[in-house]
């Protein structure tokens, strides 16, 4: 019984003294610091219009512009889903280059749409494996990756000759016509 009253005694000074209180605010401090870092050094794509002209018709999505590195590195990775009228455009700010994309750390498949400077659709890879490292290649110069749901590209009609139209293309085809001299 002497023991038990002891520790209620030095359980009653650590409560008065307010050390308690320290102890339990210290990790909610800690946390809410390093939320604050983590959402200050995060960057959030916009969200555009992007159509896609396919024989089938019109189709519009509401796309995330990966349009600098840490956006294009992060891509669709962790995302548990991908609703039918969202996609990414991956854009490379008027540089043309092959593509290689890959699905790390994606957990849902995808059909990647890989486009010209003018809109053209040059290469369709459907139904991208999930978290696989293999590397999925445009094969040719493009300005532009399309990533949407998979099973998409079929059901719209989605094949080379195909057309996107964002205002990425038309400034990269505007871009590419001669200058007039005056």
């Amino acid at each position: 019984m002497a023991s038990c009253q002891g520790r209620i005694r030095n359980l009653s000074r650590f409560l008065r003294t307010g050390w308690f209180c320290l102890a339990l605010l210290l990790p909610v401090i800690g946390l809410s610091i390093l939320a604050g870092d983590v959402k200050a050094g995060a960057e959030y794509a916009r969200m555009e219009t992007v159509t896609v002209v396919t024989a089938r018709g019109s189709f519009e999505y509401a796309a995330e512009i990966a349009d600098t590195p840490q956006l294009r590195r992060r891509g669709l990775m962790f995302r548990q889903r991908l609703p039918k009228d969202k996609a990414m455009l991956f854009d490379w700010g008027g540089r043309q280059l092959v593509a290689n994309m890959w699905m790390r750390n994606t957990y849902i498949p995808l059909d990647m749409v890989f486009i010209a400077s003018d809109g053209t659709v040059v290469r369709v890879a459907e139904n991208t494996e999930p978290r696989s490292l293999k590397i999925i290649s445009s094969g040719v110069p493009v300005a532009a990756v399309l990533e949407i749901a998979a099973g998409t590209a079929r059901r719209i009609g989605l094949e080379p000759g195909s057309k996107v139209r964002h205002m990425i293309f038309s400034r990269q085809s505007r871009d590419l016509q001669p200058k007039k001299i005056r």
